[in-house]
């Protein structure tokens, strides 16, 4: 569901693909949209979900639905699972880090909060991601751009919070845990990034089993905390299965043609437009208010994340 680097929301591609690849059919920027659009409304989706069932039942199904699409595409590709048991060991640590927690703590926040404030919530990952590179990867030096963008992008964190008004119209616990699920996402893209960086593997692969591993660790858990439920009601039964296989299966398929085509820089992009999508569908489809703090706050997030990632223009030399 995150992107960045590239990501989400969310759980995103956790590798980079391996060569450019040229797609033909539909025009990269329909799918870009509908990328965009899939992982927006993800958060109403889980809203509507844990209206019915547990946090830990929503976050299963999800993975349960996003592996079983992963499986069939890598069953069309005549793909294979990865083999060796530091590389298991190492994506076990993957999906805890990029699925199972970030999923679960999502879906725990919205218990508390609306589906537009965790969508916000989403947006700061490529800010914690920029700032863990530069201290856990030598490569990401610190600039004067970079350190700028991470100021704004918590100048906007702060705005939508509601800092001077000490933060008394926030449930302080579900925006922690929206907060924690985005810190969550960089820590594993660093990780994945020491450990998995050159892997031999297809990232079809890598993700499938990572994926695998989120659904086992959640079928471990699950059960320990809820009770099967007596009743399944419809509607949020089939947020769960879309949420699952459209946000996560379908959406990690997508990106990962999107990074082939464009590059991770363009497709990573789509960052931006999750927030957006998420207030609209929460104000628009579940009638979530808003205060006028949220969306320049979110604004100002998005300001800064854009201002972190991006990069100056090198001039060109001098002619003699």
């Amino acid at each position: 569901m995150s992107t960045a680097a590239p990501s989400r929301a969310s759980s995103a591609p956790t590798h980079t693909p391996t060569g450019s690849v040229r797609r033909r059919g539909l025009d990269w920027r329909i799918r870009f949209a509908v990328l965009s659009t899939v992982w927006g409304f993800s958060f109403l989706l889980i809203k509507v979900g844990t209206g019915a069932y547990a946090p830990f039942q929503v976050t299963f199904g999800r993975l349960f639905f996003g592996t079983a699409v992963l499986a069939v595409a890598m069953t069309v590709r005549r793909d294979r699972l990865p083999h060796g048991i530091r590389t298991w060991m190492h994506l076990a640590v993957a999906a805890f880090l990029l699925n199972a927690l970030p999923f679960s703590l999502f879906a725990y926040s919205e218990l508390t909060i609306p589906s537009t404030l965790a969508g916000i919530c989403n947006a700061t990952s490529p800010l914690w991601g920029m700032a863990l590179s530069m201290v856990a990867l030598s490569e990401d030096r610190p600039t004067r751009r970079r350190v700028a963008g991470l100021g704004i992008g918590f100048l906007g964190v702060l705005t939508v919070l509601g800092a001077w008004q000490g933060f008394s119209c926030l449930d302080f616990g579900g925006t922690a845990m929206a907060l924690l699920a985005s810190l969550s996402y960089p820590i594993g893209w660093i990780y994945v990034r020491r450990t998995l960086a050159g892997s031999s593997h297809s990232n079809l692969s890598l993700t499938g089993a990572q994926l695998l591993l989120a659904t086992v660790q959640l079928a471990v858990v699950t059960p320990l905390f809820t009770t099967l439920p007596t009743s399944f009601p419809l509607v949020p039964l089939l947020a769960v299965v879309a949420l699952g296989a459209l946000g996560t299966g379908f959406a990690l398929l997508m990106q990962y043609g999107l990074v082939a085509e464009v590059g991770p820089t363009t497709a990573q992009m789509v960052t931006y437009f999750i927030p957006v999508i998420a207030t609209a569908a929460g104000v628009a489809v579940l009638d979530e208010q808003l205060s006028w703090n949220t969306p320049v706050g979110a604004l100002i997030v998005l300001a800064g994340a854009a201002l972190s990632q991006s990069r100056p223009k090198t001039r060109a030399a001098a002619q003699p």
